[in-house]
């Protein structure tokens, strides 16, 4: 991401008002990326990494594994920083063919269908619910191994239940506790990441 004087003016207000923290360095930069694109700073206390979830992220990104989405609006957002990097193939499960399905959303038939498809992929729902609670099903059914998962929509029925079940699940991740969330927030982690791993696997990346 190139960065431009109020953007850089904006991230040490951040960096001034946060202060002391745990995070590691990559993981601070994360957060504060989320922070910037929300001006939330409860945010702070709300990302949480599993374990190995940035190295296992960045890995799958170097390695030009296939990044699903739940919406266009994540699409649209990571495209631009994907294209630039690492060229990976990013589809989104809003466009996916599907035949109906009456007891599911279209959303979560899509994940679904593309889950079967690229069962290593990078997936990551921003917005939708009901896609998170069909990914988490194929991921307890030993189904599909992700790569890394992003889960950040928002709610105030089943959104944290969902959450949790990811974290039970062990499976490398980054999520948002509690009812908030949203795609902005879910572009803002998966840009940084973009750029965490360009920074460490850019330069043995060959560009066909």
């Amino acid at each position: 991401m190139e960065w431009h004087i109020t953007d850089a003016q904006s991230l040490g207000i951040i960096d001034h008002e946060i202060g002391d923290h745990a995070f590691s360095p990559a993981e601070y930069e994360i957060v504060r990326r989320v922070i910037y694109a929300t001006a939330d700073f409860e945010y702070k206390s709300l990302v949480r990494f599993s374990e190995q979830a940035l190295q296992a992220g960045a890995a799958a990104l170097a390695a030009r594994t296939t990044i699903v989405v739940d919406v266009p609006m994540v699409q649209v957002g990571i495209s631009p920083q994907i294209l630039s990097t690492f060229a990976n193939p990013v589809y989104c499960s809003m466009e996916a063919v599907t035949r109906p399905q009456r007891e599911r959303t279209p959303t979560a038939w899509g994940i679904e269908t593309l889950a079967r498809r690229y069962p290593e992929a990078v997936f990551v729902v921003g917005q939708e619910q009901t896609a998170l609670l069909a990914l988490v099903d194929l991921i307890e059914a030993e189904e599909i191994k992700p790569g890394l998962v992003v889960a950040t929509p928002s709610g105030f029925i089943g959104a944290d239940v969902a959450k949790s079940r990811l974290h039970d699940s062990m499976v490398p991740h980054i999520r948002i506790d509690g009812r908030k969330g949203s795609s902005v927030v879910a572009v803002a982690i998966i840009n940084g990441l973009v750029d965490l791993a360009w920074q460490a696997y850019g330069q043995e990346v060959v560009v066909e």
